[in-house]
């Protein structure tokens, strides 16, 4: 038999009840609409948080106690002496210290909680960060610690609203500090308002914070070759804290060396795997899907048994019977998938068009790839679930079969 008479046949099978055809592929729409759906919100959100994480240069590191990142870990594990040691590296450049300053800020009735970092000058360059108005910290700030800020535009908003902030005097714990600049917006990077953070001249905030010889975070960039660099800061740090590390176990360090480079392809990671997890739950529905489809042929045999019982007598064999119900049952299936994706790729574009709006720079991406896939589930649902229902129409004894009613 012809391919292409058995799709005419198949087709002929399925318009016959349109509207149960309609309603059995619902399983399928549904399923593959949840797939590429959640596939193509995932994507977005990982190119959305990939592309602000790449803005920064992929030789800037960062140096921090491992307590940061393990609840009720310790955090002063790195010292003043550990910075300088560092500094000092020739593999090092633009070493920046930051204390954090655990303390509410207030202005007149207003009060925040931002994250105020203490630290230098040389943070600004490090992080690419430029002032929307007044100035940057400067050394003779540092120096001097003199009682100066320069904050975020979301902190600057949460304190003055829409007064000018320059000049201001806010209370940062016990001290009276004037704002003297206000950073350009930066927006969130990894679930983080960055526009929220204040600086402070490190030795002011150590007076505040009561910290004299604790670093809490470094941020640095690398001379040249960045592994060369961050094989540097571990073999230091490593000799200065007494640590036996032969095997390079992070496990065995109370400190973390990370480039941005190397957060780059872990965020990946993560945000690759949590969009191929929501992918796998929805795709779960595609399973429900199949039944359907399974039980509306076993269904379509027993209406048709007298016609299948005609065919055979005719000279149809099984495996004409056969390729037909499985092509009905792919064609089901592909023709759900099919409309899912549709439906599916305009909604997600709604939604994330929806959530640009909220955040800069958020866009649509889905790969073609998962299209493919998606529609690829389901005709490999549409077959697998086809095959019971096909081999009992094609078993059926054509003379029995005719006798049906």
């Amino acid at each position: 038999m012809l391919l292409s008479d058995t799709l005419s046949t198949a087709t002929r099978g399925l318009t016959r009840n349109l509207m149960r055809s309609l309603l059995t592929t619902l399983g399928i729409i549904i399923g593959v609409g949840s797939v590429v759906l959640m596939v193509s919100i995932g994507s977005s959100f990982q190119a959305f948080i990939l592309e602000q994480v790449e803005s920064f240069s992929g030789d800037i590191f960062e140096v921090h106690p491992k307590g940061l990142e393990t609840f009720g870990g310790a955090i002063d594990t790195i010292s003043n002496d550990d910075f300088d040691a560092i500094r000092r590296l020739s593999t090092v450049t633009s070493a920046a210290p930051v204390v954090f300053v655990r303390q509410r800020i207030t202005y007149g009735r207003e009060s925040v909680s931002p994250m105020i970092f203490a630290t230098t000058e040389t943070i600004f360059s490090n992080f690419s960060l430029k002032v929307a108005q007044g100035r940057l910290l400067d050394e003779s700030d540092v120096k001097g610690a003199k009682t100066v800020a320069v904050i975020g535009s979301k902190a600057a908003e949460d304190l003055f609203g829409d007064d000018d902030p320059l000049g201001k005097r806010i209370t940062i714990g016990t001290a009276k500090v004037t704002v003297v600049g206000v950073l350009e917006s930066l927006g969130s990077l990894v679930g983080q308002q960055m526009d929220a953070y204040v600086y402070l001249p490190i030795t002011l905030g150590r007076m505040i914070a009561g910290n004299s010889s604790v670093v809490n975070y470094i941020s640095l960039k690398s001379a040249g070759n960045v592994e060369l660099t961050k094989l540097d800061i571990e073999t230091l740090l490593r000799q200065r804290h007494d640590i036996d590390n032969p095997a390079n176990d992070p496990d065995k360090d109370d400190f973390v060396v990370r480039s941005f480079e190397q957060a780059t392809e872990m965020i990946g990671v993560v945000t690759l795997s949590i969009t191929l997890f929501l992918g796998l739950l929805a795709g779960i529905s595609l399973l429900v899907g199949g039944i359907g489809i399974m039980n509306i042929m076993l269904v379509s045999v027993t209406e048709r048994t007298k016609e299948i019982g005609l065919r055979k007598a005719l000279g149809a064999r099984q495996r004409d019977i056969l390729l037909q119900f499985l092509v009905e049952s792919v064609l089901l299936t592909v023709a759900g998938g099919l409309i899912g994706v549709t439906g599916a790729v305009t909604g997600g574009y709604l939604l994330v068009t929806l959530a640009g709006r909220f955040l800069e720079g958020f866009s649509y991406s889905l790969p073609p790839s998962a299209v493919l896939l998606a529609v690829g589930m389901a005709a490999g649902v549409g077959l697998l679930f086809g095959i019971y229902p096909a081999k009992r129409a094609a078993v059926l004894d054509p003379i029995e079969a005719m006798r049906s009613e």
